[in-house]
């Protein structure tokens, strides 16, 4: 009855409790928050420890885990009062740990995390930082710290203002009270002394500003934590935190960082300063985050997220007094809905489950270009070798010589990824894809190197109908090859000229000096985060019109010499050395040096470039400016292993002009083309008929033609 009303209510357009409704731009990669305490009730969780054996057996190890610093009954516990810092804050880290194992057991992993106080804990251990052994230490050990020695001490109070304006009001109490968190452009946490909180509490309500008593006695993230440094440094001794591969947005710092860091001396830094919350939200979702999932019992930081940004979206896993298995796939329904990617049978698992096909539905729309699709022809027949190439698919050695010709197929009906790549109005082909061009047919013939590689045509592409491309190597000359690119129109016109696009020199693969830089420590120290709200719009208003696959510059961080970004791409990678959106989103970096000024930039000279790892679809970037216009480039996959470094890149100014005269040549050879035909001259004028009417004879119509002698 609940599913046919939820049912009812999507056909009506109208809500429904267990109805979740929303738009997916595309595949979303989740950061999963944990907040801190205050999303507690009594009996949380305990309905999904009944109904979801893998939440009960995470709980189960998350218990075992704390047993040995603890002197209370777990089971007991999570269905009592929950009135002690010491027990709250253990079986909170417990309850959001497992929720998170649970919602990755359903195929939701985090693609980040961020943690929240003592949400940093679970965070950690959810993508492995700390083990759970490690973590249940410094959860159970620092909550009775803070039981034994803040208890009684102090307060905390949430107002509804930004922080700026409420360290203002601050300054009156003379560092009695201080900033403990930052949750949003209007929220914030203050804590301090007690008598002091209840004397800003009586201003903030005389002036109407929303202000709320936390229900706790101590003062965490201000300065009466001090008195706990010794102490934690003592319990904590010995913690042992590793790196990991998920982005782990630190609210210490407000940005990535390392979690190998996150010993003795950061638990305590994180109970002591304030929570840059909103900060670490804003990176993630510059980093290209837009779906957030509280994994907790109870949310209590979507509202901030979203009030930080309305564009990203923001779930739940569990509600006070709905702690159910329903409860949370509800909030896997609505993840759903943003972008997630779902592995709907483990959610069916030992249920009686089918796929149910959608009905059928009237066409709209009929197409009558007659654009070609990709099939995997067997050119071995035509005496040519098979590259397993997505861009150059056959190979030949020419006979009596030392040459060696590739060739493709180029396509947007073949290669939907090259409609994300926009110059004005037209389609580009990406000067990252003449790279890839030129690695591929240096391989086919063992010169992996590219010493040099100059662009000198745009490839303009038509929305309808494809190109035929080439890459010719020639002979060895004193242990290089030269290499040139060329395309034209395909059509049964043969004599259709063909364009050279770029010119080029190969060298044997390994023969180019390697001075690669490992990217480990990521990211650098002493780097600034560089916003990138708005850098798109920024590029669509200088003629670069970049699609979703093509707009990969997650996040980017500045120092004194060079920038350094995050880098993905979702487009298919499989076929290729270094996707050309992968890598076209790497040059999006150099508009953050100061390489670029204001104008748009194009790749020109490509100058010592290796390739040392293919498949990427993900990369940490150094770009260093070694000149006007000119950059170096060191590629790593999220790891810091290397992938690809080029030891300078030429760019240029972007100039339509040569992108519309390379698309008229790119129509030349299209099945239809526009054309100028003048209109045909006026009549001469003629004298009225002043005689009598001749009327057409019966049957025929006057509007007709008739003949009279």
């Amino acid at each position: 009855a609940a599913l046919r009303g939820a049912l009812a209510a999507l056909a009506d357009g109208a809500t429904a409790r267990n109805l979740a409704v929303g738009t997916a731009a595309g595949r979303a990669r989740p950061v999963f928050v944990f907040p801190g305490q205050g999303s507690q009730w009594s009996g949380m969780a305990t309905e999904l420890l009944d109904e979801s054996p893998v939440f009960a057996a995470r709980m189960a190890e998350c218990a075992a885990a704390l047993e040995p610093w603890t002197d209370w009954d777990f089971a007991t516990e999570l269905r009592g009062g929950l009135d002690r810092v010491d027990v709250v804050q253990p079986l909170l880290w417990a309850v959001m740990v497992s929720l998170a194992h649970t919602w990755s057991g359903y195929g939701v992993a985090p693609a980040a995390v961020i943690g929240h106080s003592q949400g940093e804990i679970a965070a950690a251990c959810a993508v492995g930082a700390l083990s759970l052994a490690d973590g249940a230490r410094v959860v159970a050990l620092r909550s009775q710290a803070i039981a034994e020695l803040l208890s009684g001490s102090g307060g905390m109070m949430s107002v509804g203002e930004g922080a700026e304006a409420v360290r203002g009001r601050l300054a009156a109490w003379d560092g009695r009270l201080s900033v403990a968190a930052v949750n949003g452009t209007a929220s914030t946490v203050v804590s301090g002394d007690s008598d002091a909180l209840d004397e800003l509490l009586v201003r903030l309500r005389a002036e109407k500003v929303r202000a709320k008593r936390l229900p706790v006695d101590y003062a965490s993230h201000s300065a009466h934590v001090e008195t706990l440094r010794e102490r934690l440094a003592q319990d904590l001794a010995g913690i042992e935190a590793r790196s990991t591969d998920v982005p782990f947005y630190s609210t210490v710092t407000g940005a990535p960082i390392d979690t190998a860091e996150l010993g003795a001396e950061y638990w305590y830094t994180n109970l002591r300063g304030t929570v840059l919350f909103e900060q670490a939200v804003r990176g993630a979702v510059a980093a290209g985050h837009t779906l957030f999932v509280e994994s907790s019992p109870h949310p209590v930081l979507t509202v901030g997220i979203q009030e930080t940004d309305d564009a990203v979206a923001a779930v739940g896993s569990l509600r006070r007094d709905e702690g159910g298995r329903d409860r949370l796939l509800a909030g896997l329904g609505e993840a759903f809905t943003h972008g997630a990617v779902v592995d709907w049978a483990e959610v069916a698992q030992g249920r009686p489950a089918r796929l149910v096909p959608l009905p059928a539905y009237a066409f709209q729309r009929e197409w009558y270009w007659l654009d070609s699709t990709a099939t995997g022809a067997d050119v071995t027949s035509a005496g040519l070798a098979a590259t397993d190439h997505s861009l150059l698919g056959a190979a030949i050695a020419r006979a009596g010589s030392e040459e060696a010709v590739l060739t493709g197929r180029l396509s947007a009906g073949t290669h939907p990824w090259l409609h994300d790549h926009r110059v004005g109005d037209r389609l580009l082909f990406p000067g990252t894809g003449h790279l890839e061009l030129a690695l591929r047919a240096g391989d086919q013939v063992g010169c992996g190197d590219l010493v040099e590689l100059t662009l000198h045509a745009p490839l303009v592409l038509p929305d309808h109908g494809a190109v035929q491309l080439q890459a010719v190597v020639g002979p060895p000359d004193g242990g290089t090859r030269p290499l040139t690119l060329w395309s034209r129109p395909e059509s049964t016109d043969e004599e259709l000229p063909w364009t050279r696009h770029a010119d080029g020199l190969l060298a044997p693969t390994g023969t180019l000096p390697a001075v690669v830089e490992p990217l480990t420590s990521w990211p650098p120290r002493d780097a600034e985060p560089v916003p990138l709200d708005g850098l798109y719009d920024e590029l669509a208003a200088l003629g670069l019109g970049y699609g979703p696959l093509f707009q990969g510059l997650r996040a980017a961080w500045r120092t004194e010499d060079a920038v350094y970004a995050e880098v993905a791409t979702e487009a298919p990678v499989d076929g290729f050395g270094l996707h050309p959106a992968l890598s076209d989103a790497v040059l999006h970096t150099v508009g953050l040096t100061d390489a670029a000024g204001d104008q748009a930039l194009l790749p020109f000279v490509w100058s010592g470039v290796r390739l040392h790892a293919t498949g990427a679809t993900a990369l940490r970037v150094k770009v260093r400016a070694t000149g006007e216009g000119t950059v170096a480039l060191t590629l790593a996959d999220p790891a810091g292993a290397p992938v690809a470094t080029v030891d300078s890149l030429t760019l240029r100014p972007l100039r339509t002009d040569l992108v519309d005269a390379a698309a008229r040549s790119a129509r030349s050879g299209a099945l239809h083309r526009v054309d100028w035909v003048p209109a045909p001259a006026a009549p001469p004028e003629t004298t009225p008929w002043d005689g009598e009417v001749l009327r057409a004879p019966a049957g025929v119509d006057a509007a007709g033609t008739v003949s009279y002698t």
